[in-house]
Parts: C-alpha cells; sequence; structure tokens
C-alpha cells in the first residue's frame, strides 16, 4: 500500500492488475486501484476535485482532471474515511499514477493533498538486469 500525508489527510492507495478485463495481446491492460481518504485534522474538509499523472511504461503523460471522484464530493469530518474504487486502462504492461485532491477546509482553507506516486505492474512486464 502506497500512503501521503498532507495538512492531516492520509491518501492510501493500493493498485491491483485485473487479468479479467486485460487483453495483452491486443495491448490492453487494465488496472484497479482502492483509494482510502482519511481526515486525521481537527478540521472538517471537502473532497473538491481530483488531478491525476498517468505515466505509461513508454514514458508517455496522460492527465486527468475532473470535479470529485467516482461521482461524489465527499465530506469528512475529524476521524473520517471516505473509500472508493476506479481503474485505468493503459496499452503497455506496467506504468505509474500520482496526483493531488484539492480540498476545502471548513476555514475556507483550500489545499492540495497529495496522492502518492504508485506502481502498476502487471504479469506480462519484462523486466531486465543490466
Amino acid at each position: 500500500m502506497y500512503k501521503a500525508t498532507t495538512q492531516g489527510i492520509r491518501v492510501c492507495v493500493e493498485p491491483r492488475f485485473v487479468e479479467e478485463e486485460s487483453q495483452p495481446e491486443k495491448r490492453k491492460f487494465f488496472f484497479a486501484y482502492r483509494v482510502e481518504i482519511t481526515n486525521m485534522s481537527t478540521k472538517r474538509v471537502q473532497l473538491r476535485s481530483r488531478h491525476w499523472r498517468i505515466i505509461d511504461g513508454d514514458g508517455n503523460i496522460h492527465e486527468v482532471r475532473g470535479a470529485g471522484v467516482v461521482g461524489e464530493q465527499p465530506t469528512l469530518g475529524p476521524g473520517e474515511t471516505f473509500t472508493y474504487t476506479s481503474g485505468c486502462p493503459l496499452t503497455t504492461p506496467d506504468g505509474t499514477m500520482q496526483g493531488s485532491y484539492t480540498m476545502l477546509a471548513d476555514t475556507g482553507e483550500t489545499f492540495r493533498a497529495e496522492i502518492p506516486a504508485f506502481s502498476l505492474d502487471s504479469p506480462f512486464v519484462k523486466r531486465a538486469i543490466h
């Protein structure tokens, strides 16, 4: 599991390769990731938007921005957790993702909570030792 904490907002990500939704012979590799966001601060916060930076195994960069996550803009009180699962298709058997959530605190402050960089690895990755 990959973890990052920013201003009391802890983001944990657990990725996995989804073989049943992948077709390696057609360069289709699907990855799912489970995200757990925990408010460890004393403020009430709302997740307003997301920004993802996805890099495939060939080094191609794809950026995704949008409101909320999985159609929601959850509000978390101190000690509360929000969990969701989403996915990412790639044309390579490996890659990485990282990003941030724009959070709005009940004080009116807006800040970015880091999403830790994590690897997307399938059993079809060819590794070479130099």
